[in-house]
């Protein structure tokens, strides 16, 4: 299905969980979140298979995993495997902290998830102990090369360039690239939610990175990506992997957007920085499946143009990053 701009929608990313077992700094407060959803606020795993099944009616052709942390949802395999039975749906992704990942990865695979996102800030023990506060970077390295074990592929790091933080490690994250089939992305650090640790003298911008990343290696442009998504690759002559640039402040990939995002709680966004919301609970608790299709249509058919995160969040945008899924 198109939405009003002509964008054709295909991707639904589901937040399984407001919960996470770490508390990254520019994501969550130290001391956890206020008010987690308890067992009653949260879909259930058969509802959100529900959805899927409608949303691959409109055109859902793919399927991402999100939280909070979605591997601390109990049962997530169980999930997948419901996913992974609707016919129409040929890609289901998860992205992962990858604290909990190498333990659970075969399963996972087993009940059919196609691909792994995981996202790693820092490669010095200490950088990712502060920005983490509670992390095991030993953990998240044993899920990058267990997934590359499984052949996950494409397997992708998600790196938030912080300037000031770990831009001395720019280069480092491209080393991996290059020795190991790998799909690094640098992400431009983003002003999502209310949090005190966004700066704007923090945001790096995806040309400086870029710059950097130049004059190590030689680069030419590299699309053939399952799920590329927003991001720019480049491959690096001689690598094994690729090299890639999300770049949400700078140059905005709206025109290109194909997602839609539900939230734990049944909430449905066309838009990451949208504050309008639609709710599906009522309708999957006492509804039809054509009432549950209108909404989804509604969504799609409201989609913004374009986010306006430059902006700022906003004190009527409730919702934070770990609730709205990343």
């Amino acid at each position: 299905m198109k939405d009003s701009f002509g964008r054709q929608i295909n991707y639904l990313r589901i937040s399984v969980t407001d919960r996470c077992n770490l508390r990254c700094r520019y994501c969550m407060p130290e001391e956890g979140i206020e008010s987690k959803l308890g067992h009653e606020g949260v879909l259930s795993l058969e509802a959100f298979a529900r959805v899927v099944r409608l949303a691959a009616q409109v055109g859902i052709r793919k399927v991402r995993l999100t939280g909070g942390e979605p591997l601390v949802r109990r049962n997530i395999p169980q999930l997948i495997r419901y996913i992974a039975d609707v016919p129409q749906i040929d890609d289901i992704a998860l992205t992962t902290n990858g604290i909990l990942f190498a333990p659970m990865a075969e399963e996972l695979k087993a009940a059919g998830l196609n691909r792994v996102n995981i996202s790693l800030d820092s490669f010095k023990e200490d950088r990712f102990r502060f920005i983490t506060r509670v992390g095991n970077l030993d953990q998240a390295k044993k899920a990058i090369f267990k997934a590359l074990e499984l052949k996950m592929n494409p397997v992708k790091i998600n790196t938030v360039v912080i300037r000031g933080f770990n831009d001395d490690e720019i280069l480092d994250f491209a080393r991996l690239a290059y020795d190991y089939p790998l799909h690094v992305r640098f992400i431009e650090f983003m002003p999502v939610g209310d949090l005190l640790y966004w700066k704007k003298d923090r945001l790096m911008k995806t040309d400086e990175i870029l710059e950097m990343v130049k004059k190590q290696f030689l680069l030419t442009r590299f699309k053939d990506i399952r799920g590329s998504g927003p991001a720019r690759y480049y491959k690096a002559e001689g690598g094994k992997g690729s090299i890639g640039f999300i770049s949400p402040m700078s140059n905005h990939f709206c025109a290109q957007c194909n997602r839609i995002r539900m939230t734990a709680d049944g909430m449905i966004r066309g838009c990451l920085y949208d504050k309008r919301e639609v709710n599906l609970r009522p309708s999957l608790e006492n509804g039809s499946d054509e009432e549950i299709l209108n909404l989804l249509i509604e969504t799609i058919t409201q989609k913004p143009a374009r986010h306006m995160m430059d902006s700022g969040w906003g004190a009527k945008n409730e919702r934070k990053m770990f609730q709205i899924g990343g």
